[in-house]
């Protein structure tokens, strides 16, 4: 199966999951796959976009405390902007894993190109500052290089004895 790796991704899916009862991660999966089936038609098949790169690997952590499993679930994709919001609306209908009840949240559609773009600009500016920090002397170290430069050259010879 051809999976994406994040880096290829243009959107992530950042969603948080809330479960009453003892679910583990390969049922939060199970039920992703199983009741998003069919839901979409076939063009947004998550099996399917999975299998032909343009869904990642869906990511998984469930914690559980107290009889009660919280958790988050990230789904890299490189579909365009409105069908990764459908992605995204599609397993927020999820209401079972398991024997459990769920409910799923999206929390935010991130752009990874916004992110990257950003880290380009701030690195660059890094670099420029650095640039300047060390290879550009001001005006003012160059007129009194040049100026002691020139007094040096001027006093040639002093006195009779040409010292």
């Amino acid at each position: 199966m051809a999976k994406i790796a994040q880096v290829a991704a243009k959107y992530i899916v950042h969603a948080k999951i809330f479960i009453d009862g003892v679910v583990d991660r390969p049922d939060v999966i199970g039920a992703i796959f199983g009741q998003t089936e069919g839901l979409l038609g076939a063009d947004l098949e998550l099996r399917e976009l999975q299998k032909s790169g343009r869904i990642g690997r869906i990511e998984v952590n469930v914690d559980t405390k107290s009889g009660k499993t919280q958790g988050e679930i990230i789904i890299p994709s490189s579909l365009d902007k409105a069908e990764t919001s459908i992605v995204g609306a599609a397993i927020e209908i999820i209401q079972r894993i398991g024997p459990c009840n769920a409910k799923i949240q999206v929390g935010k559609i991130e752009d990874i190109r916004i992110s990257k773009r950003q880290a380009v600009i701030d690195r660059a500016k890094e670099l420029l500052r650095n640039l300047m920090d060390t290879s550009m002397p001001d005006s003012q170290e160059l007129s009194d290089e040049v100026a002691a430069s020139v007094r040096v050259m001027e006093i040639v010879e002093y006195g009779r004895e040409k010292l």
